[in-house]
């Protein structure tokens, strides 16, 4: 890398932080770590970083809240390490903001398979057409260059995968879009789980943008089909 990928690991094992910070250093990344969600708070009021590595399970504030907490502040990438097995249990981590979860026990190229998909930022490739340069969502309006959302003056917050998933729909508006694509163009490995996450991202993405969620006008959902953009 040309410029190293600044890491916060917070997880309150000192053996699996140490051998993490080892594994993803020997791998080109700056790897910060923290014992728990206060210290991370700390070092996050003060240090800039490009990606969150979170354990869920941990004494005082878990991994999900300090989630929470962070993603209605700022966009900072969040990958979640849990140990909990239930669907239930990765699905809560996503609606709290989360771009992916990954279980324990994993293989460290996992990790690093993980952190490489989210850091991701290729551009799409699409067909070259002239594409109107702010797509307007009703008060919603989307800047298709710059990957900026805003509602009158007030900027949106995009997690980094609505970010992605934005970028994927602007390129091709008014087309659906199988789940299947999504987690393609998204760097996941497919699968119903992932699918399935995708299904959670968009939900949170529609809070964003939809005056009524439960019934989207502008990312539709398309019988048989996927999902679609169709701004005004």
């Amino acid at each position: 890398m040309s410029e190293a990928v600044h890491l916060l690991l917070v997880d309150d094992d000192e053996r699996i932080r140490t051998l993490l910070q080892k594994f993803l250093m020997r791998h080109g990344f700056l790897v910060t770590m923290a014992r728990d969600a206060a210290h991370a708070r700390r070092l996050l009021a003060g240090l800039d970083f490009d990606l969150l590595i979170l354990d869920v399970m941990m004494p005082g504030e878990d991994g999900v809240s300090l989630c929470r907490s962070l993603r209605a502040e700022r966009a900072l990438p969040i990958l979640l390490l849990t140990a909990k097995a239930e669907t239930g249990d990765r699905i809560e981590g996503l609606e709290a903001g989360a771009d992916d979860y990954l279980g324990k026990p994993f293989e460290p190229k996992e990790l690093l398979l993980r952190i490489n998909a989210i850091l991701r930022r290729a551009p799409v490739v699409a067909p070259v057409v002239q594409r109107p340069k702010v797509l307007h969502l009703g008060p919603i309006r989307y800047d298709t260059e710059r990957g900026e959302m805003w509602a009158g003056e007030t900027p949106v917050r995009l997690t980094a995968t609505e970010s992605q998933l934005m970028r994927i729909f602007s390129a091709r508006p008014g087309e659906a879009l199988t789940r299947t694509h999504l987690v393609e163009e998204l760097g996941r490995d497919g699968g119903q789980a992932q699918e399935r996450a995708v299904d959670v991202q968009i939900t949170r993405l529609r809070r964003k943008i939809e005056s009524n969620p439960r019934q989207p006008r502008y990312l539709q959902t398309v019988r048989g089909s996927g999902y679609m953009l169709a701004p005004d």
